[in-house]
């Protein structure tokens, strides 16, 4: 990485403290589809004259008619002065040719995902606009260095992906290409940090921070599925429930559209001269092969049909709770459950040594470590998965293999039911769900950070703003202990040995720092 694309910290200013383009200037959208026009609403309601152009005749008209109408309606849900709203509209303006943005301060592009076209249409902006013009682009799966790469001036060009909705969600990537100057990304930075918008930076790589670190959400989910250790209503349910997600992979991916998830995931993928961590999904290949896209083909992973129902997850029937259980060693970040059960009036007895809970019947009880259950011939193993909150969780997922009891099981569910909790049983699979999918989004997390993609506070900061997550993975990492995510990596990695479960240096180096400082305290 070249000094001038190396990502600075989102405090950061240029050398020539760059700022905020002035409100007085000029702001120009080019593309007048659904996230040109909340790009422009963005721009507008910050003070800036906003144009509008579109290749399309006529387009760039109706595009200022209906950001006008989002006006009306933030005016009639009472988010906007009447006054503030006539102001606004005054200052926007369609652009029949290109030469209208001449005197533009900013140009954002949000047009179609080809690469020749973009390239196509900054080639004859560069001889519109002036000098000191930024260029930005909204892309959201190429390369800000190949969109610049044919420009006489590529060092004020610049990536600015805005996430849809453009006026509700805040998170903006500020993306600095190979030949980006510092000023350029500076002064995009705090135009949207102006614009009331939570700006990160990050260096030009496939699908930037979100894209690229979201991608083991969906992956693991479809490759449980394609396992056939659990149906996707219980994969759902267990992030929603367990690891706090605020929707399951399927449904999200259902949402998004099938074929918009998987040519990203495909996109990473060959960016990335097709990296096991990225491999898409057969499963999900097929879906879009069958036209089942999601909501907006009335089927995808579920129906949408009217009336239909949606697949309820597997949830467990009611069992009776073991009056007692002896909690060995230190359980990591499931140690709250201790301190649970008694408050459940189970009575818990303490001893030394490694950590897992044993049953009354004998069977351990053991959080998921990336083995699997059949390994142990000569003891019951019950596997119970990652919780975000296990004092709030609402489902706790269980796995276990063909050598443990019906009994054992049973005082496994009967405990966890006593706490208030729902419980699925999967198969016997390494990592099982939340653990599994945590541990590689805080791997690809920690790989960027080290690669100089982002850094670590924008990282977590985009993953929460950008997709909703609970927590950001390196702060979820932080919590659950980077050497225990390493460890269950790499136990998964001997089990399928591809090098998509290989942990990152970045991941391993930090649980090796995380132990000298442990041993640091102890001293």
């Amino acid at each position: 990485m070249t000094a001038n694309t190396t990502v600075q910290g989102s405090d950061a200013v240029s050398a020539d403290g760059a700022g905020p383009i002035d409100p007085s200037r000029t702001v120009a959208v080019v593309g007048t589809g659904t996230m040109g026009q909340g790009i422009a609403q963005v721009a507008l309601l910050a003070g800036h004259p906003v144009r509008l152009h579109d290749s399309a005749p006529g387009r760039a008209e109706e595009a200022v008619t209906a950001v006008a109408a989002r006006l009306d309606r933030l005016v009639e849900k009472g988010r906007l002065d009447a006054a503030e709203r006539d102001a606004a509209v005054a200052r926007l303006h369609p652009a029949a040719e290109l030469a209208g943005l001449a005197d533009a301060a900013l140009v954002v592009e949000a047009i179609v995902e080809r690469l020749e076209v973009k390239q196509g249409l900054f080639a004859q902006l560069e001889e519109i606009v002036g000098a000191d013009t930024v260029l930005a682009t909204n892309t959201s799966s190429l390369s800000v260095t190949a969109i610049a790469g044919g420009l006489r001036l590529p060092g004020r060009f610049v990536g600015m992906h805005f996430f849809n909705p453009a006026p509700l969600l805040p998170l903006v990537e500020i993306v600095s290409g190979f030949a980006t100057e510092p000023t350029a990304a500076t002064r995009a930075y705090e135009t949207a940090k102006s614009w009331g918008k939570t700006p990160v930076r990050c260096a030009d790589t496939p699908g930037f921070i979100v894209n690229r670190i979201a991608r083991p959400f969906y992956a693991e989910a479809l490759r449980l599925y394609e396992e056939g250790v659990a149906d996707p209503a219980t994969i759902d349910a267990a992030l929603r429930e367990s690891g706090g997600f605020r929707m399951g992979p399927f449904e999200l991916t259902d949402l998004i559209g099938q074929d918009v998830n998987e040519a990203v995931t495909r996109s990473v993928w060959e960016s990335f001269f097709q990296d096991p961590k990225f491999t898409p999904s057969l499963a999900q290949r097929r879906l879009v092969e069958s036209g089942r896209l999601g909501r907006k083909s009335g089927h995808g992973w579920f129906s949408y049909a009217e009336g239909a129902g949606r697949p309820e997850p597997h949830t467990a029937a009611p069992a009776k709770a073991p009056g007692s259980v002896t909690v060995h060693g230190d359980l990591g970040p499931a140690k709250a459950l201790a301190e649970l059960f008694e408050q459940a009036g189970v009575k818990v007895k303490r001893k030394r040594g490694e950590g897992y809970i044993a049953l009354p019947g004998g069977a351990r009880l053991g959080l998921a470590d990336g083995e699997t259950s059949f390994e142990y011939t000569n003891e019951e193993i019950v596997y119970f998965d990652l919780a975000l909150d296990y004092a709030r969780a609402g489902r706790i997922v269980l796995s276990t293999g063909v050598r443990t009891s019906p009994e054992s099981l049973e005082e496994a569910v009967g405990l966890f039911q006593a706490l208030g909790k729902q419980v699925s049983v999967i198969g016997d699979v390494p990592g099982m769900i939340v653990a599994r999918t945590v541990a590689m989004l805080a791997d690809l997390a920690a790989d960027a950070v080290d690669r100089g993609v982002a850094t670590a506070e924008d990282v977590d900061t985009a993953m929460r703003l950008g997709v909703n997550y609970p927590a950001g993975p390196l702060e979820w990492a932080a919590k659950v202990g980077h050497r225990s995510l390493a460890g269950l990596l790499a136990e998964l990695h001997e089990r399928y040995p591809t090098g998509r479960y290989a942990p990152s240096l970045g991941l391993v180096r930090r649980g090796y720092d995380e132990e000298a400082a442990e041993a640091e305290e102890g001293r």
